[in-house]
């Protein structure tokens, strides 16, 4: 049962500017903290609780949001989302203290955590199975479309007139992704499955993500696989810049170089990755890039030039966070339309809550141990996620169901 061409794209576009939405506001933030910190007098233990807040927002929106778009509608649900996040960054203008900050970076995240699955789930019903990997790789290619959008706004708008105003100008985009969506209809797999009211008979909760052994097994794997992403991407994106400066006496300049050569690498290595996955399957493409992943992140140990770091800093992107772009994929193809987008936003969003930790124990293995020691054990989570996705079955092959749940459609 699949949708017109259309239709497809108006549903890839939009969950495209919705990922997107979330990498901008994720990179304003970190453009904005220092002058946040400023004018705050706080400490830097103090800012650096915002984007734990961010976090821990995004994981139970992602619970709360996944749950009523599995019940009443990934579009509608949408437009709540959409206008939370909205509301939450447009007050982040108006803000009169640190502890307000607090509150609206949590509903931000309340906003942008829903997002995640309803965009994932969205592409996984309204393309066939064989497209999925590619889909879903050009929706995390829109994140980083996000973030160079951040950059934009950070570079022309805080200089001219602060931070406060950043996030005002942030809001423009969101309006975009709203007026994309509006008058989408809910795919013809949702409008099936409600049809047949299985909402009642298999109510997105989170015990059915746990409900027997195997099912249990597989969603505690894709937590750990989603964990073990995002703390490689903050742990790079958050300290190697700085330390790559200070340990290897590299310029600021280089290091806004570097961030740009990874990005490339990244949206290039999320469309290969793509395309790698829907033809060769999750277990052999995600174990080629998680080996390659762990070796070339420990490469930044042998850098001492400029030109090298720009080298590997794409190569790591390319590996290292290409594999971003099969996690709709993978967790989608595991759970029914009935909790797909519950499964997606709670297994890849409490990922994120846990893995966004990362930049705290990679700041302790550096006080203890060196910049070396850190890129290693960054290095060996990969290997981690290496044994964790040959464990769990394959998505492609079919679990005999208890009940109605299934692994693939």
């Amino acid at each position: 049962m699949h949708e017109t061409g259309s239709y497809q794209k108006k549903i890839l576009v939009s969950s495209m500017l919705g990922l997107g939405l979330e990498g901008m506001d994720v990179l304003l933030l970190s453009f904005a903290l220092s002058s946040i910190i400023n004018e705050f007098h706080i400490s830097s233990a103090a800012g650096g609780v915002l984007p734990s807040v961010t976090n821990i927002g995004m994981m139970v929106g992602g619970v709360i949001f996944g749950y009523w778009a599995d019940k009443k509608g990934r579009i509608k649900v949408f437009t709540y989302t959409i206008f939370v996040f909205a509301i939450a960054t447009l007050l982040m203008a108006f803000a009169r203290n640190i502890f307000e900050i607090y509150i609206l970076r949590f509903l931000v995240g309340l906003g942008a955590g829903g997002e995640y699955g309803i965009g994932m789930a969205l592409v996984a019903e309204a393309f066939p199975k064989d497209r999925r990997g590619q889909m879903s790789s050009w929706i995390t290619v829109g994140g980083q479309m996000g973030t160079l959008i951040a950059a934009l706004i950070a570079a022309i708008v805080i200089p001219l007139a602060g931070w406060r105003a950043a996030f005002i100008f942030g809001v423009i985009p969101v309006f975009l992704a709203y007026f994309v969506r509006r008058h989408l209809p809910e795919t013809k797999v949702w409008q099936h499955a409600h049809a047949e009211d299985l909402e009642k008979t298999t109510s997105p909760r989170i015990s059915l993500l746990f409900n027997r052994p195997k099912v249990a097994l597989i969603t505690l794997g894709l937590t750990i696989m989603s964990a073990i992403q995002v703390a490689g991407y903050y742990g790079l994106m958050n300290w190697l810049p700085s330390l790559l400066e200070k340990k290897q006496g590299l310029s600021v300049s280089g290091s806004s170089l570097w961030m740009i050569s990874t990005i490339i690498g990244m949206s290039l290595g999320m469309l290969s990755f793509g395309k790698l996955y829907d033809k060769f399957g999750s277990k052999l493409t995600y174990s080629a890039f998680l080996i390659m992943s762990g070796l070339s992140v420990t490469l930044y140990i042998f850098v001492h030039s400029s030109f090298l770091m720009l080298i590997i800093g794409a190569v790591v992107g390319f590996f290292a966070n290409g594999m971003n772009a099969g996690y709709g994929a993978l967790i989608s193809s595991f759970y029914p339309t009935e909790i797909r987008s519950f499964a997606n936003n709670a297994i890849f969003n409490t990922g994120r809550a846990i893995g966004g930790l990362s930049p705290i124990l990679i700041g302790y293995m550096i006080d203890r141990s060196g910049f070396s020691a850190a890129l290693l054990l960054l290095g060996s989570l990969y290997f981690v996620s290496l044994i964790v996705v040959n464990l769990i079955p394959n998505p492609l092959k079919k679990i005999k169901p208890e009940s109605r749940e299934r692994v693939a459609e």
